[in-house]
């Protein structure tokens, strides 16, 4: 999985284009974006040009597409978000992107600004991936229905191959599939703790007689 570039090794701040959106992509996730808007135009041409990622963080209050006007209210945005990989793009009429993007690293912004075109630029430091950890027996359940879920969204609409023994990919998936509030899925992102976000799907899929 890609890092947010050497520098976050010292944990000094990186300068990082984000796109706001009203979704949370996560660690190994899948995201298709339609990009039409000028600003994220340039920013992925910029991006495949450096062959480099830009965040993606949840965007709590505002809308995705920018009203024109001086009144135009800023983002707010959710601090915790993980960097996209473009892995195709395709153009199919002019001024219109269709993007494939993967999920790498969590960051976290310490500060932004916003261009004079409307692009928010973070100042975002990196969070360490978790600890690979073997699934416990405890949440083997979970597999099952993890299956279920993929079988159902298609195998093509997940970046590699499945690691079902592994806990931070396993709950990772859960969150992204399940249909839970953004709120919850946020949370599950900003957790750093692969078994404490697995017990908190477990205990949500038995209080919904899923599990």
């Amino acid at each position: 999985m890609f890092s947010l570039l050497r520098a976050a090794a010292s944990r000094s701040p990186t300068s990082l284009p984000l796109f706001p959106l009203k979704t949370v992509l996560f660690p190994g996730g899948m995201l298709p974006l339609k990009v039409f808007e000028q600003r994220y135009i340039e920013m992925t041409k910029a991006c495949l040009k450096d062959e480099k990622p830009f965040g993606v963080c949840l965007l709590k209050d505002g809308e995705e597409v920018a009203r024109p006007g001086p009144r135009a209210k800023p983002p707010d945005f959710a601090a915790i978000g993980t960097l996209a990989r473009i892995t195709s793009c395709d153009v199919p009429q002019p001024g219109i992107l269709h993007l494939k993007t993967e999920g790498g690293d969590r960051f976290q912004v310490q500060s932004h600004s916003i261009g004079g075109d409307g692009l928010v630029v973070g100042q975002v430091t990196a969070i360490p991936p978790e600890p690979t950890l073997a699934l416990a027996d405890d949440y083997r359940p979970l597999v099952g229905l993890l299956e279920l879920l993929i079988a159902r969204v298609g195998r093509e609409n997940f970046a590699a191959e499945p690691e079902l023994g592994d806990s931070s990919w396993v709950s990772y998936r859960l969150a992204e599939l399940l249909p839970l509030p953004l709120p919850i899925k946020q949370s599950m992102l900003e957790i750093n703790d692969s078994q404490v976000r697995l017990k908190a799907l477990a205990q949500f899929l038995k209080q919904q007689k899923l599990l």
